[in-house]
Formats: structure tokens, C-alpha cells, sequence
């Protein structure tokens, strides 16, 4: 395998999974009660999947063990956002923001909306760390921790504010989710994110540089197409990029057009994968 197909591998399993993540979620959500659950239910094979792969991994130092750690990473984090997106494993809060909430309070309540699954990553990304982080092939533990990492970023400056929220494929279960988006040209937080972002991706092309092994180069390939990516989206919550075209076209056509991106002109009224 080489950089280019290690760089198109993670690109397509990016575009694809997501891809098929929200068709479920759609379908549940067309389902209506009951669907999420099971839905999130038949996934349970993606995670034992990415568990397995994850474990076997371990000790594989080879371009195979790079690239099983890589998706088990993504298949252990797929499920989670599945169970996420169909509001299964969400939060204790699930009411919309009320008018004229003082910022601390917004921050409590939007924390509330999400606690359960933000302890579920967290407890997860331990675990991942406690069981392979003297393993030779740590692959897997670095990308979901840029997973998570990446993710956390969003989330917040969806919470702090950006230009462009893009809320087409919230499933009614989450609906309540768009009270507590911000709609601002800037936030502190952005530039230091990208910046983060961009040092990652710079730190694991030098890794692949100063890599000698074939599996190691392949992992770090990896590792940086993947961090690159979320790098994107987080540029995406800024710049008119219609971003959510990469999967329309993967969902059944909606019965009723409704306006889903939300520009920074249109603030009347008022991001996070």
C-alpha cells in the first residue's frame, strides 16, 4: 500500500461511513418511536467489530495492523455517534433553550443535551489508552483521540458561535439541539482550533517522514488524512462550502423543503458530528 492509497482509503471511509450513518438515522427518524433504538441495536455488530479489530491489532506492526486499527478506531466511533444521532445516548436534557438564558446557564443546559454521550467517549477513550497503550501498534488509540479531540473542538465553538451551522441531517430526536447553536461571524476559540488542527496534521506528515517501517509510514498516513479532514470541517463552519451535498444525494428526497443551512446573514430566530 502506498501514502496515496492509505490517503484515499481514509478519505472514502470518512465520506462513505458518514454516508451510511445518516441514511440509517434518516430511515429511523421516518420510522418514528421505537426506531432509533432499534436501529442503534443493529449496529451493535460495528462495535464489536471495531473492538475485535482494535484488540487483534495490538501487537500487528505491519501495514495490515495499521489499517485494522485505523477502521476499528472509526467502527468503535461510528456506533457511538449512531447512538448518538438516534437519541439514544444523549443527554438528560432534552428541552429546547429557554429565551434569555444567562451564558452560564446555556453552558449548563448544553452540556446537559450531551453528557451521557460525552462521558461514553470519554470512558471509551480511556479504555482504548488502559488497554493498548503499551502495545506496539497504538494506531487505533491515536485516531479516535483525534476523533474526539476534533469533536470536543466543534462542539464548542458550535456552543461559542460560527458563521454557518449546517443542521440538514439533525433527526427530530435532536431537534431541540438547534436552540443552543450560535450564529457569529467569529469565536476566540476558532483560530487556536485550526491552529491545533493544522500543527497535528503538520506533527504526523513529519512522523511518516522519520517513519521506518512500511506500517508505520501507512499509520501515520492515516493519522494525517484523518485529522486533516476534521481540520476541513472545522474550515467548513466558516466558509460557504455546501458540504452537505457530499451525502445528500445518498438519502431519499425529502417530501417538504425546508431552508437546513443557517448563513450569517439569516440570524433571525436563533454544528457538532
Amino acid at each position: 500500500m502506498t501514502i496515496w492509497t492509505a490517503s484515499l482509503l481514509a478519505l472514502f471511509v470518512w465520506w462513505f461511513s458518514t454516508g451510511i450513518i445518516l441514511m440509517a438515522v434518516k430511515h429511523a427518524d421516518r420510522l418514528g418511536a421505537g426506531a432509533g433504538l432499534r436501529t442503534t441495536l443493529l449496529g451493535l455488530p460495528m462495535l464489536v467489530l471495531g473492538m475485535g479489530g482494535f484488540w487483534i491489532s495490538l501487537p500487528d506492526l505491519s501495514t495490515t495492523g495499521a489499517c485494522i486499527a485505523f477502521l476499528s478506531a472509526l467502527s468503535i466511533w461510528g456506533w457511538i455517534e449512531l447512538a448518538f444521532l438516534t437519541g439514544v445516548i444523549t443527554g438528560p436534557n432534552t428541552y429546547p433553550l429557554p429565551p434569555h438564558t444567562p451564558e452560564w446557564e446555556r453552558f449548563i443546559r448544553a452540556w446537559g443535551t450531551l453528557a451521557y454521550h460525552e462521558m461514553l467517549l470519554v470512558a471509551t477513550l480511556i479504555a482504548l489508552f488502559l488497554i493498548g497503550w503499551d502495545a506496539p501498534n497504538i494506531f487505533g488509540i491515536w485516531t479516535f483521540a483525534v476523533l474526539f479531540f476534533a469533536r470536543i473542538s466543534a462542539k464548542l465553538n458550535l456552543f461559542f458561535g460560527v458563521p454557518k451551522i449546517n443542521i440538514e441531517f439533525l433527526p427530530r430526536a435532536l431537534s431541540h439541539l438547534t436552540t443552543y447553536f450560535r450564529i457569529k461571524p467569529m469565536n476566540w476559540l476558532f483560530p487556536i482550533s485550526v491552529s491545533a488542527l493544522t500543527l497535528a496534521t503538520g506533527c504526523w506528515l513529519e512522523r511518516i517522514h522519520a517513519a521506518t517501517t512500511e506500517g508505520q509510514i501507512i499509520g501515520f498516513t492515516l493519522l494525517t488524512a484523518i485529522t486533516a479532514l476534521a481540520l476541513l470541517e472545522h474550515w467548513v463552519m466558516v466558509l460557504p462550502i455546501p458540504d452537505e451535498k457530499l451525502w445528500r444525494w445518498m438519502l431519499p428526497a425529502s417530501k417538504k423543503s425546508t431552508t437546513k443551512t443557517t448563513p450569517l446573514e439569516h440570524q433571525g430566530g436563533h454544528h457538532g458530528l
